[in-house]
């Protein structure tokens, strides 16, 4: 199937010319018809949820699936479901109008992100109410997502800014690409104001992630002292004082995004615990990666099968109205979530964190150092400051600011960016 796509992907322009047409029309025309039966296939494996004693986990909350298996539906249905979508604007104006065959892990960044903004503006315990008005929140959160050039996180944004990252519009991304270019977009989005760190290096250091969430305290004076210089945040010149007139003035909302290999060709099975640790904590944002050929948005697990939202769906674009509102049924999952033995899992992957508040990511840090006492291998490695063996921006000659910094990242980019493997 990857090889089918490549092959169209390249064809694209030295035949679209011989027949009269558009590249976006030859592209959108091969790529419908070499998908229509992998859509459809892609139906036939959902399966009802399993009657077993063993707790179904899902971003953080735990069910029976013997006595909830209600709510463990009405849960997975709140999750915001993001597909392949058809018979949007060309992306760059004479691009593709779809992403079907390409675009499944730029989904999954959308749906992980998706599920961070829910927790961010409605909580983790909200739930989606079909049929009914929505709250604003919950709108403007899909409206950041709508297949529309100038939405934050559009399939538009996050192809074109993905251009940076060395990929071209209509290319398969990694893990690691589609966290990078999400890192990128969410400095537009001033409502939210999120704080995105992307982990490289299998490790987390705390400094760093509190350096960012607290850019207006100065710890090179010592832990907590607040910068008597104002910071430019938002467009705004604000001191530390102003802003701690706000609730969440001294925080902002951490997503932390960290890529992982976890095997060479196979998952080593002295991860499988770890990972499924992961999504035990309250911090869970999921995880996204797949097996050959496919990029899933996973959430949870049961027994040793993974619990995913599958993108391989081509449904129609969506207009709003001009009030912003537009029918959301098609952005929820309404059957039986997808499953998948861990063991099936690509190795390489990128797990997800929410933090509101500084107490939650100390609570994440006190449950991560928990877990890497546990059976297993530590998927990463928790650090109080920058280890002396990574390299720092010096060894390059580049300054740290942020877009040195996305350099560095990429040139220690250890990801196979051919996430999908060629073979069938």
């Amino acid at each position: 199937m990857k090889l089918l796509k490549r092959k169209i992907l390249l064809s694209t322009t030295k035949y679209a010319p011989v027949f009269g047409v558009a590249a976006s029309t030859f592209w959108n025309f091969a790529v419908k018809y070499a998908t229509l039966t992998y859509d459809s296939l892609r139906f036939g494996e959902i399966e009802d949820f399993p009657e077993t004693s063993d707790p179904v986990w899902i971003l953080g909350k735990q069910f029976s699936a013997l006595t909830e298996k209600d709510d463990i539906l009405a849960d997975v249905t709140s999750r915001l479901w993001f597909t392949y979508r058809k018979n949007f604007q060309p992306i760059g104006g004479t691009g593709p109008t779809s992403d079907t065959g390409w675009g499944c892990m730029l989904r999954c960044g959308q749906m992980i992100l998706g599920e961070a903004l829910i927790c961010r503006h409605l909580g983790r315990d909200w739930k989606w109410s079909p049929g009914q008005r929505q709250r604003p929140e919950y709108v403007s959160i899909l409206n950041a997502f709508i297949d529309k050039k100038d939405s934050y996180y559009s399939i538009h944004q996050i192809a074109q800014m993905g251009v940076g990252e060395g990929k071209s519009i209509g290319q398969w991304y990694g893990p690691n690409t589609v966290a990078q270019v999400l890192k990128k977009l969410a400095v537009f989005d001033s409502w939210s104001r999120l704080a995105v760190h992307v982990a490289m290096d299998n490790t987390v250091v705390i400094e760093e992630i509190k350096r960012l969430c607290m850019p207006w305290l100065d710890f090179d004076r010592g832990a907590c002292a607040v910068s008597e210089e104002p910071r430019e945040m938002n467009g705004d010149l604000e001191g530390a004082c102003a802003l701690a007139e706000e609730e969440t003035a001294l925080w902002k909302p951490l997503v932390l995004l960290i890529p992982l290999r976890l095997g060479l060709s196979d998952i080593n099975e002295a991860y499988i615990e770890p990972l499924k640790q992961c999504f035990m904590m309250p911090q869970s944002l999921g995880v996204i990666g797949g097996k050959p050929n496919s990029a899933h948005y996973f959430i949870g697990f049961v027994g040793d099968e993974l619990i995913y939202l599958d993108p391989h769906t081509t449904q129609p674009a969506v207009d709003p109205s001009e009030d912003g509102h537009f029918p959301d049924d098609s952005y929820h999952c309404q059957h039986p979530p997808c499953r998948m033995h861990i063991c099936e899992l690509d190795p390489s992957i990128a797990a997800g964190f929410f933090c509101q508040t500084e107490d939650d990511f100390d609570d994440w840090c006190a449950q991560i150092r928990k877990v890497s006492n546990c059976r297993g291998l530590p998927m990463f490695e928790l650090v109080d400051s920058q280890p002396s063996h990574l390299i720092t921006a010096d060894v390059l000659n580049l300054t740290p600011d942020f877009s040195d910094s996305d350099r560095l990242e990429r040139f220690f980019d250890s990801e196979d960016e051919e996430f999908e493997i060629l073979s069938l």
